[in-house]
């Protein structure tokens, strides 16, 4: 049942907003009445279109080439470079895969590919190589088969792509499945649209994920407070009534949130919303995605500047990620 305090919004209107969105550079830059750059041709996208929610375009900042969200979305030159170090898969995710599309690479966990689609497409994503075509979601019954059969398995993740851009009925088919198998404790769900497209919470979402017996983590993924606002606020506010867990991962991004102010009006905003930090991951190194990069020493560094001027319950856990690792490792540093 939609918890009665909540509110979600219809079902059109999200696919609606997706519909208006951005897929061109040009299109996104004359919005923010910024010039075109002749430079942004089509080879840079390198298969990886443009695509950016008006909802999540209006939040920049008209006039400012430098805006974080703005940066986060909108092509690079910087993308054709090839930098030593970094590569399509550096997690080792083909190798981690079970079935088609699902990958475990720790023990207990399991991660489920739902779909290749996004609502947005940052250019710093791990993902952005990712051989879709290999992990279509048609093999959702062999990777169910999987997860039925192995009970020492207690969560299963719901990734993509984002899970949330399937539609009701196919999440609902998907999430029910899951929770009828009795040793899956938890499913945690990670997602971006309530942050780029918060009309995807909808009542029969809201349903959803209220109904299950198994106990839901919500993960969404905000690197900057300026992608929060009162539409956000309230996408939180309807998934929270729900009973469910929100949390919140960013990712360490080279002129887009690596300063200590950024860091701390992110940490802040988030909490505000009801959504309590949870990871600062390292950025990975992703071929093409190397303008972005912050290292080790410079995160750690800043980490501890947010340890002395947040309370511990705001400062997330500052991970890198290694491919064969049996967890994320913990980076942060006290020293």
């Amino acid at each position: 049942m939609v918890p009665p305090n909540a509110s979600p919004w219809e079902s059109r209107v999200w696919r609606d907003e997706l519909a208006r969105a951005y897929r061109k550079p040009e299109e996104l830059l004359s919005a923010l009445d910024l010039p075109c750059e002749p430079e942004l041709d089509a080879s840079i996208e390198r298969g990886f279109s443009t695509l950016v929610p008006r909802t999540f375009a209006a939040k920049m900042r008209p006039g400012v080439r430098a805006d974080p969200l703005l940066r986060q979305v909108l092509p690079d030159v910087a993308e054709r470079a090839d930098k030593q170090g970094f590569t399509t898969d550096p997690l080792a995710e083909q190798a981690a895969t079970v079935t088609g599309n699902l990958v475990q690479k720790y023990d207990g966990r399991a991660l489920l590919i739902t779909t290749p689609g996004c609502a947005v497409h940052c250019r710093y994503c791990f993902r952005r190589h990712f051989p879709y075509d290999e992990h279509r979601p048609g093999t959702l019954d062999l990777a169910m088969a999987a997860i039925e059969a192995d009970v020492s398995l207690s969560e299963v993740i719901l990734s993509g792509g984002d899970p949330l851009l399937l539609p009701d009925d196919a999440l609902t088919k998907i999430i029910r499945r899951l929770d009828s198998f009795p040793h899956l404790r938890r499913l945690r769900i990670h997602t971006r649209l309530p942050i780029v497209l918060p009309q995807r919470i909808t009542a029969q979402l809201l349903d959803l994920l209220g109904s299950c017996r198994a106990d839901i983590v919500v993960v969404v993924h905000s690197n900057h407070a300026q992608e929060l606002d009162d539409v956000t606020q309230r996408a939180f506010a309807a998934l929270r009534q729900t009973g469910l867990w929100l949390l919140n991962q960013s990712v360490l991004l080279r002129g887009v949130n690596d300063t200590i102010e950024a860091q701390v009006d992110l940490q802040s905003a988030t909490f505000a919303q009801g959504v309590l930090p949870y990871y600062l991951h390292l950025p990975d190194p992703i071929a093409g995605t190397h303008h972005f990069f912050v290292d080790e020493q410079a995160g750690q560094a800043l980490h501890r500047e947010m340890q002395a001027k947040l309370p511990g319950y705001l400062v997330p856990r500052l991970v890198k990620e290694i491919a064969g690792e049996p967890n994320k490792l913990i980076v942060s540093s006290k020293d």
